[in-house]
């Protein structure tokens, strides 16, 4: 967790993410910002419905895990045309899929990441490639009809086997 003092971004203080930590945090913070990722799993709960009676009425959450289910207890995924609601007078913001807001960036973006990955695949063959490249490798969900990413395969209660060559 980070604290700011100003809306342009001085920052004050860093904190460890515990729960006494997190609840400290949410009784000041007039916005807070849940962007948890556990790569091929769900995103844990770190805010409860019990807990938005600690915080500041008019406050807001942003939940930008909405996407692997959410990191608020009252998330729920909404849509640009209707990107809000309010829970115990608080004000959610939980839109699936928030990079779609800005497709044109987004995907400038993610094509200046992926490409390499994409040229070597092409240029080495899918095999070669994931054996040249862990981060490639470990972005593999299935290969042959098998789930070949481990958190996946848990998160889905599917059987994982491991990738060989």
């Amino acid at each position: 967790l980070a604290y700011y003092d100003d809306i342009f971004g001085s920052k004050v203080n860093t904190i460890f993410s515990n729960r006494s930590n997190i609840l400290k945090a949410i009784k000041e913070a007039d916005l807070v910002i849940g962007a948890v990722l556990i790569p091929g799993a769900t995103a844990p709960t770190l805010v409860s419905k019990e807990d938005l009676k600690l915080m500041k009425k008019n406050s807001v959450l942003v939940d930008v895990a909405i996407d692997q289910g959410g990191c608020f207890e009252t998330s729920k995924a909404t849509y640009h045309d209707a990107p809000t609601y309010v829970v115990n007078d608080v004000l959610h913001y939980c839109v699936a899929n928030m990079p779609g807001a800005v497709s044109l960036t987004s995907t400038l973006a993610l094509t200046a990441t992926t490409l390499r990955h994409g040229l070597n695949i092409a240029n080495k063959g899918l095999e070669k490639a994931l054996a040249d490249d862990v981060h490639l490798l470990n972005g593999l969900n299935t290969y042959d009809g098998k789930l070949t990413n481990k958190p996946v395969a848990m998160s889905l209660g599917i059987p994982f086997e491991p990738i060989s060559f």
